[in-house]
């Protein structure tokens, strides 16, 4: 059997850095508001990045971290619910950048749970025999969304990318473990974009409600798939949603006490598809986690949709 492993990442931000303080210029709000109800401080702001730039930063360094090239490539994911342009897709305008030849490139929009499902449908490719190395991208470009004299949503979002270089292992060196997906599509208006001018809205109470009681029991049952008790996970990366929607997860998980939780919203804000590449990034790079830590990866949101996996790092 053929299975696939992540054998590197890489993420990107843009440099311009949007404090609480600079949003209590232009909205009704402050510090203490908006670190008491979503724990964000700051949110990098595109200002010239494209969304495909933004992807293909990460990705580049993804690659770069490889040791592998753009003709090693024969598929591009990208999840993301931000992109402008109906065609080309945002996935072959990043192969188009990067100089890759010929690949099968697509893109997912599950919105907050978009990488966990391009992450499994890149596994489910190679498993298949139908590619041997993916990149996998999470990317957002979420500010052209936002309705800036909205603070319930204003406070909440940044832009960002992420991104996974996956290849063919032998099913004994699995690095991906099996996916938990679904959605509740009855619940689909909790949080939406809609327009050709899009604004992001969203039933914020509603949300916390479904993420904070319907989504430990998947991140558990994902778990199970994958032949592991949360105990033994060395990592626990969420969608960065919230910081109180990401800390009651996890204290319903059940991982050990000295398991690392990603918290990168308070730096980043709500990146969408991308937070969970662009934590898990960082992560590593800090040293964090380590080569073959089991973590799970869990997305929720938008949709409302979910997608999780337990992955060994990098």
């Amino acid at each position: 059997m053929t299975a696939s492993r992540i054998v590197a990442l890489g993420h990107y931000q843009p440099p311009k850095v949007l404090t609480n303080d600079d949003l209590a210029k232009l909205v009704d709000t402050d510090d203490e508001w908006i670190r008491s109800r979503v724990g964000i401080r700051t949110r990098h702001i595109a200002v010239d990045e494209t969304l495909v730039d933004m992807a293909a930063e990460a990705a580049q360094k993804a690659l770069a971290a490889s040791g592998l090239h753009a003709g090693d490539i024969d598929l591009v994911v990208v999840a993301t619910c931000t992109a402008v342009e109906r065609s080309p897709n945002t996935a072959a305008a990043v192969a188009a950048r990067l100089g890759i030849t010929a690949p099968a490139a697509y893109d997912i929009n599950t919105v907050c749970s978009g990488f966990s499902y391009a992450l499994a449908t890149a596994d489910h490719a190679i498993r298949a025999g139908a590619a041997a190395r993916a990149l996998v991208i999470g990317a957002e470009r979420m500010s052209d969304t936002i309705d800036w004299t909205d603070r319930s949503t204003c406070v909440i979002f940044g832009d960002g990318a992420g991104a996974a270089v996956v290849e063919a292992v032998p099913d004994e060196q699995a690095g991906i473990g099996p996916v938990v997906w679904g959605s509740a599509p009855e619940k689909g208006d909790a949080v939406v974009i809609t327009g050709w001018d899009p604004t992001i809205s969203q039933q914020g109470q509603a949300v916390f409600r479904w993420a904070t009681t319907k989504i430990a029991p998947l991140a558990r049952e994902t778990c199970r798939k994958a032949g592991l008790d949360p105990s033994e996970l060395r990592g626990f990366v969420a969608h960065q949603a919230n910081l109180r929607i990401i800390d009651a997860i996890a204290a319903k998980l059940g991982a050990a006490p000295d398991a690392v939780i990603a918290r990168d919203v308070v730096d980043s804000g709500n990146t969408s598809a991308a937070s969970i590449p662009l934590a898990l990034s960082k992560l590593v790079e800090r040293g964090e986690l380590r080569s073959g830590d089991p973590v799970l990866l869990f997305g929720f949101g938008g949709g409302l949709a979910y997608a999780g996996q337990v992955v060994r790092c990098p």
